[in-house]
């Protein structure tokens, strides 16, 4: 469909609000080459239309498939994010990718939720570790009157508390911590790869992403 000068100014209009929908989620400099590629994917959904009586109805029709703006850039700026998490794998890339699916899908915010508790789970573990290196009277089994309370670190100790547990504490609360994370780290990779290729399965062979 070969579009006239409304037909021009309407898909303009399009393009100038999602250029700035997408500089809200992603960094500036690969901004342009984003839109760029946004604009081309809908200038060929644009030529696979035939002649149609009403260019109107026929364009409307198209940029309602694609959807508004601002949820092509959140959809975009998500999929930019998990595809850097899925080729990097580093925590940082994964937590982005978390954080993005997380503000923009319920599945995604209740995963990022769960894998959040364990990435602390993971953390506490690691610091427990350390602080019974630096103060081993606070960290460990917390006993009182005999009985056992709590296990972590606590600063200062119940009044009349004991502190079970020498320096045995830091390999196992370090390898506990490790292992914690390790697993988490995968599992939040695997949620990623699996979100990547259930919108593929959605999506089909065509995709306006890359």
């Amino acid at each position: 469909m070969q579009l006239t000068e409304t037909g021009e100014a309407r898909v303009r209009g399009y393009l100038f609000i999602l250029g700035r929908s997408l500089r809200s989620f992603l960094p500036r400099e690969v901004v342009q080459d984003a839109l760029r590629e946004l604009e081309s994917h809908i200038r060929e959904r644009i030529g696979q239309v035939g002649s149609q009586p009403n260019e109107q109805a026929a364009l409307e029709r198209v940029l309602g498939e694609l959807g508004p703006p601002l949820r092509v850039a959140q959809a975009y700026a998500a999929e930019m994010a998990v595809d850097e998490a899925m080729t990097t794998g580093s925590m940082r890339a994964v937590a982005r990718a978390l954080w993005r699916l997380a503000t923009t899908t319920v599945t995604g915010f209740f995963a990022a939720f769960a894998l959040f508790i364990g990435y602390a789970f993971g953390i506490s573990y690691l610091a427990m570790a350390a602080l019974k290196s630096l103060f081993p009277q606070n960290v460990g089994l917390m006993v009182v009157d005999g009985v056992p309370r709590s296990f972590g670190a606590l600063f200062p100790p119940p009044a009349g508390a004991e502190v079970w547990g020498g320096y045995w504490v830091f390999p196992i609360c370090a390898a506990l911590g490790l292992g914690v994370l390790v697993l988490t780290h995968r599992g939040a990779r695997a949620f990623l790869g699996w979100w990547r290729s259930r919108l593929a399965a959605i999506r089909g062979p065509e995709t306006w992403i890359r």
